[in-house]
């Protein structure tokens, strides 16, 4: 795929998540949007997806390959664990654990805050929870 469809597909990835547009979100990933793509602000249709509290999309991109734990944007955006914790989605943030999320990840490159610590701030007792018993994800080095 050459590199301006691809620029054009994760666009358009990143703003079907945004509006929660799943059967859309499935027709770009089979033609060949990279789940883990960014806009050209950076956006990825993960965090997207996960700020709005969205499990069904978070799932959809991450079976697509979307890397859990690939920081969004900048300023303002991060990790999608954090997104969906500073929100208290539950729901989104146990998919994002469940596909291997790091719950102990700090955002902005390791000097923000947790999604622990996030959804301590909200207050989201029952997102906290689900972070406090959660392992540290082990995956490998790559």
């Amino acid at each position: 795929m050459n590199r301006r469809r691809r620029k054009k597909l994760s666009a358009r990835l990143v703003a079907a998540a945004l509006l929660g547009e799943s059967a859309r979100v499935r027709a770009l990933l089979r033609a060949g949007a990279p789940a883990g793509s960014a806009n050209a602000d950076g956006t990825t249709p993960l965090y997207q997806a996960a700020v709005r509290g969205d499990a069904e999309i978070v799932r959809i991109l991450l079976e697509a390959g979307a890397p859990p734990d690939a920081e969004s944007g900048t300023g303002s955006e991060g990790l999608p664990l954090c997104g969906a914790a500073c929100w208290g989605y539950t729901e989104t943030v146990r998919a994002l654990l469940d596909h291997g999320a790091d719950p102990h990840l700090r955002e902005d490159h390791g000097t923000g805050l947790t999604a622990l610590a996030w959804a301590e701030k909200g207050p989201h007792p029952e997102t906290a929870a689900l972070l406090r018993a959660a392992p540290r994800a082990s995956r490998s080095a790559g």
